[in-house]
């Protein structure tokens, strides 16, 4: 028969306390800092593009506004084709999304599955392009572009991004499509299914949200571009979000319009917070897919 000590349940209770704290107390203070962090410049964006210029334009600063305004929205649409902004930005990052998934996906399922030769330094070198600087591309793709004569082509910019965010995608759909048993796979071919009718029919329904997440990681990471599409499109009417907010001007060389360039900011976030909380369930499940075997 064993005896528990009184230092053990000393020991046992002070454990349990710690927990306690921990849980109740540090834990959700350190989530709220958190969360502060990150919504604090969105919110500082979004309460600028309400507030009037003598707010703006305060010493010291206003941060609640003393009179909300639609003006600089407004000014967005008065002044430039804003509906054009997005509309380009969509178009360039939902196709570049669906090429790069396109190609991704059936590259990646290939080295998940497929015997290959050379598969170590093939992988070895995908993961490498994928910490290369995509800035250190520009003159090159600058070069490409100019001789296939593609600026102020979507291509211009579609292209680029579809190969720069393409590494990431087989990389990440690749460890996706590794978590799958192979028994679905044995038993679809003991159907007569070949490789790639089974890859559309079974393999890809079942990693929906696999796709889903990183087609988003995809979307997102086109629709911030700023260099390529800085310089690749010039005509006004083919601008991109990023630039035509970047490029906003005020009555003077010397002023910076604030408020517009806030309202650009907002509009162009809300289409990523909408399609971040329409696919949020999809998300999750892509990114806690093979956490827990089961």
């Amino acid at each position: 028969m064993t005896t528990v000590s009184p230092e053990d349940i000393d020991r046992d209770a002070l454990k349990r306390s710690g927990d306690s704290i921990v849980k109740r107390l540090i834990l959700p203070i350190s989530a709220a800092l958190t969360v502060i962090f990150c919504l604090a410049p969105i919110l500082w964006q979004l309460l600028t593009s309400f507030k009037v210029d003598a707010d703006i334009a305060a010493i010291p600063n206003v941060y609640i506004p003393s009179r909300y305004t639609l003006d600089h929205y407004r000014a967005l649409f008065e002044r430039r084709p804003f509906f054009n902004y997005i509309l380009n930005s969509a178009i360039v990052s939902i196709a570049s999304t669906i090429l790069a998934l396109g190609l991704g996906a059936p590259a990646a399922y290939a080295l998940a599955r497929l015997k290959l030769q050379g598969e170590r330094i093939l992988l070895a070198t995908i993961l490498l392009v994928t910490l290369f600087p995509p800035i250190l591309l520009f003159l090159g793709l600058l070069e490409v572009i100019r001789y296939l004569q593609l600026g102020n082509n979507y291509l211009a910019l579609i292209i680029p991004y579809t190969a720069i965010n393409l590494p990431l995608t087989i990389l990440v759909m690749r460890s996706f499509f590794q978590q799958l048993p192979k028994d679905l796979e044995d038993a679809a071919r003991v159907d007569g299914y070949n490789t790639g009718r089974m890859l559309l029919e079974i393999v890809l329904p079942i990693t929906i949200p696999a796709l889903v997440t990183t087609g988003i990681l995809t979307f997102i990471s086109a629709w911030n571009e700023f260099i390529f599409a800085l310089t690749f499109i010039t005509r006004e009417d083919m601008k991109t979000v990023p630039v035509a907010g970047a490029q906003l001007g005020g009555a003077s060389p010397f002023e910076v319009p604030y408020g517009p360039i806030a309202a650009a900011t907002v509009l162009g976030t809300i289409p990523l917070v909408l399609l971040v909380l329409f696919f949020q369930r999809r998300i999750v499940q892509g990114l806690t897919a093979g956490a827990v075997k089961g």
